[in-house]
């Protein structure tokens, strides 16, 4: 049985010919997906709402996200009521690779009457919107002000 040698990680492995393929896909899949399992999902580490009158608010949401560049980074957070509608949208056109966590802010959303409840979720370019959300219950807002922080 004819055999090659090949080197991984600084250790020569032989190996027959017919495996030498599988062997270097392996290798060459697991070293393409370096970079993406670096970052996780996006995490909401906070939100501030400042009341601007009747049911209009300006939000600033702090993300934590290990941006790895263009490629993978936190593009997106939004505020949507308990039907998935979203409320407000705030696109991240670059990534924040030096600066973690970051905050972002948006203004004049109008939250619709009647819904006191909404929920911050978070966009990253690689898993997409992630699970965790964070509820506000804007019915504690004092003083026309409420910051909810992750647990």
């Amino acid at each position: 049985m004819a055999t090659d040698m090949m080197m991984f990680r600084g250790q020569y492995i032989a190996m027959n010919k017919s495996k030498k393929t599988n062997i270097l896909a392996a290798a060459v899949f697991a070293l393409s997906t370096v970079n993406t399992a670096e970052a996780d999902d996006v995490r909401i580490v906070a939100a501030d709402f400042q009341s601007s009158g009747g049911n209009t608010w300006s939000v600033s949401v702090t993300l934590k996200h290990g941006d790895t560049g263009w490629d993978h980074y936190a593009d997106n957070w939004r505020i949507v009521d308990g039907e998935g509608n979203i409320i407000g949208d705030r696109v991240l056109h670059h990534p924040h690779v030096d600066e973690q966590p970051f905050t972002r802010s948006l203004g004049d959303v109008k939250v619709p009457e009647g819904i006191v409840t909404v929920y911050i979720e978070a966009h990253d370019k690689v898993h997409g919107w992630t699970r965790e959300r964070l509820t506000v219950d804007l019915d504690k807002a004092v003083s026309g002000h409420l910051r909810v922080e992750a647990k």
